[in-house]
C-alpha cells in the first residue's frame, strides 16, 4: 500500500473530482482524501491518495506530478511517514514562547 500526497489542490475540489482525475489518468486510487481543516470544514490545498498497487502510484506521481486539475499544477509525490506525536513540526517551539510575556518594571530601574 502506498500513500500519495496531492498539493496545490484548489479550494473548491471535491474527492469525487479528484478520483475522476486520476480515472483520466488511467490509474485507480482506491482511495482519496482532500484536508479540511476542523473547525470550519474548507479544504486545505492537499490531500492524499491511498494504491494497493504500487506499480499504479508510481505511475500516478510520473503521469500526474505537474499536471493542471481545474486550473492549478498539482504536486503529487510519495507522502512522508507522520512524525512522531503527529502535527507536521510546525508547533515545536511553542514551549519555548510560554512564559510571562516579557517582563514588568522589575530590574529596569523604574519606580
Amino acid at each position: 500500500m502506498k500513500k500519495l500526497f496531492i498539493g496545490n489542490l484548489p479550494y473548491q475540489a471535491s474527492e469525487a473530482e479528484l478520483q475522476d482525475f486520476f480515472s483520466q489518468a488511467a490509474v485507480h486510487a482506491d482511495s482519496v482524501q482532500i484536508i479540511r481543516d476542523k473547525f470550519t470544514g474548507q479544504a486545505r490545498g492537499f490531500g492524499f491518495a491511498e494504491f494497493s498497487d504500487d506499480a499504479a502510484a508510481d505511475r500516478a506521481v510520473q503521469s500526474c506530478n505537474g499536471k493542471e486539475f481545474m486550473g492549478r499544477a498539482l504536486v503529487v509525490n510519495e507522502a512522508r511517514p507522520m512524525r512522531e506525536g503527529g502535527g507536521g513540526g510546525r508547533g515545536g517551539d511553542r514551549g519555548d514562547r510560554g512564559g510571562r510575556g516579557g517582563g514588568g518594571r522589575g530590574g529596569r530601574g523604574e519606580y
